[in-house]
């Protein structure tokens, strides 16, 4: 089967190329050039597309985000913009209401921000009690790294006033004992023995995941952590034959041979899913003041706090160069990155006493990445180069708490937020990420956020650290395959590779800047067959 594109702007993001036209070939892309040329290659054997004046470009690639709790959403309370505490209660109750939920069931919401409340604080159990006073519920902050758990809840799940708290995590109390409050390693501790969905509830979610994802544009989401409690859903998508994006997953260091025996099985039912390596987490979130941070925050002393020993990340370093396996590091302030580069330069000594061959060039070779590298500091990148890390910068954060920074951090520190202009000077390979479903995944925003760095009240967070629109598009599609080990076969629209594309409205390196989030995705490509229509 063939199709041959043509009558519209054509962006294959390798750099100077711009053809007239692109033939595809049973998913994978044949010839690029000019259309009667193409056409006689195609011997008059092609179907032929008429971009009509739109423009096509590959596919957007997601760098890093949480697939199964972005579909998780739809079987969520929604809390996003939740303006007080009544709001959460309201919409908790409607939500039970809305769907008939006996009592005894659990309720989840997801997304509430205590720096969008008006009460300027995380509610309390007793939010969530009133609400529902007949289930267990717990809410997740929008990072989620941290959430609230209800009285029901953390009696179902044996949490009390003796409960000890996991290193590197936070169980609020007071008088009374515990305020349902918890933050980083304690919160996902306990929210990992919440009940997990029916099997036909849990691909319902998967197909509305993917369903959300391609209206976006995106082909290729990435799994951010994995926990081994999800494998027995996660192997009925797999079977079920309904994963059409390809899905990278990314397991807890303690879990990995667990997950990894799930890519084997993937392979088994044909489906796109593989095992990438680790994840570790090395500290919280700014706008949760919980990232880990050289000089404190700006209303008080408080620099936030690690999650981790450098014992522990030297250790799940080396783990991913022995095992020849990536490893991916949440790093929001730049204390983190600092312990994440000491650490890597630690693990690579070891490693070289240990083998004899050079540490950096193992470590280079698993293209280990930061993800986030909010605060990273311009002497971080520097070595960041040097040891071979990809940054993965959340550059939204610009836009949508970028007041809030402004407030935490002071205007200094925020200007140097997800430095992207540094690292490209830096000649440093960097890739843009929504970590949805904390944000949307909404890539043409992400780039138009790295090229105007505008908060939502229209202030410019470091202006030296503006890029172009070419160089946004390139972090987004060939520079996160190249994450994935992934550029030779995707990421840009050349001879050989997958016919992944996206179709949009208006061609982004000819419409001003301002005007990149008013874009429309058209269609949705992978493998040369449409996977969304507008």
């Amino acid at each position: 089967m063939k199709t041959l594109y043509y009558g519209g702007s054509i962006i294959t993001m390798e750099d100077g190329v711009f053809p007239e036209a692109v033939l595809v070939e049973n998913g994978i892309i044949a010839e690029t050039g000019g259309f009667e040329e193409l056409r006689e290659k195609a011997e008059n054997d092609a179907s032929l597309y008429d971009l009509k004046g739109q423009t096509l470009m590959p596919a957007f690639i997601d760098a890093h985000s949480h697939f199964i709790s972005a579909a998780f959403s739809f079987l969520q309370v929604p809390l996003g913009n939740a303006q007080s505490f009544d709001d959460i209660k309201n919409r908790i109750a409607s939500f039970i209401k809305e769907n008939n939920i006996p009592e005894g069931v659990w309720i989840t919401g997801k997304g509430y921000d205590q720096n969008l409340l008006r009460e300027k604080e995380h509610p309390s159990k007793a939010v969530l009690d009133t609400a529902a006073p007949l289930n267990p519920v717990v809410i997740e902050h929008v990072s989620g790294h941290m959430g609230v758990f209800g009285s029901l809840a953390l009696k179902e799940l044996s949490a009390d006033e003796n409960t000890p708290c996991p290193e590197g995590g936070k169980i609020a109390r007071d008088e009374k004992g515990l305020t349902g409050f918890m933050e980083e390693s304690a919160f996902i501790s306990f929210q990992k023995k919440v009940p997990m969905p029916s099997p036909d509830d849990f691909i319902k979610a998967c197909r509305k995941g993917q369903e959300l994802y391609a209206s976006h544009g995106i082909t290729y989401v990435q799994e951010g952590f994995f926990a081994k409690e999800m494998i027995p859903l996660y192997r009925g998508f797999l079977r079920s034959g309904e994963m059409y994006l390809n899905i990278t997953a990314y397991s807890d260091i303690g879990a990995g041979t667990e997950v990894f025996s799930l890519g084997k099985e993937a392979e088994e039912y044909g489906a796109p899913f593989k095992a990438g390596g680790y994840k570790i987490f090395l500290d919280g979130s700014p706008q949760g003041k919980t990232a880990w941070l050289t000089e404190p925050y700006n209303d008080g002393d408080f620099c936030g706090y690690g999650t981790m020993k450098d014992e522990q990340v030297t250790s799940a370093l080396l783990k991913g160069m022995e095992e020849k396996r990536q490893l991916l590091a949440h790093c929001n302030g730049d204390m983190a990155a600092q312990q994440l580069l000491d650490c890597g330069e630690r693990a690579c000594e070891i490693y070289e006493k240990k083998h004899g061959s050079s540490g950096r060039e193992a470590l280079k070779r698993i293209r280990p990445v930061i993800i986030h590298a909010q605060l990273i500091r311009k002497d971080q990148l520097r070595r960041a180069a040097d040891l071979g890390f990809i940054p993965s910068f959340f550059i939204y954060h610009i836009s949508h708490w970028g007041e809030i920074h402004l407030e935490n951090l002071g205007a200094e520190r925020a200007e140097k937020l997800s430095p992207a202009g540094t690292a490209l000077k830096y000649a440093l390979p960097f890739t843009f990420h929504q970590d949805t479903p904390v944000t949307p995944p909404d890539m043409l925003k992400t780039v138009q956020c790295a090229v105007l760095r505008k908060t939502e009240k229209g202030r410019i967070l470091g202006e030296d650290e503006r890029i172009s629109v070419y160089e946004a598009l390139k972090a987004v599609t060939i520079n996160a395959a190249r994450q994935y080990f992934e550029e030779d076969i995707r990421g840009s629209a050349a001879k050989g590779k997958k016919a992944d594309f996206v179709i949009l409205s208006e061609n982004p390196l000819e419409i001003g800047p301002e005007s990149l989030d008013k874009i429309k995705i058209v269609k949705t490509i992978k493998n040369g067959k449409e996977i969304y229509t507008a």
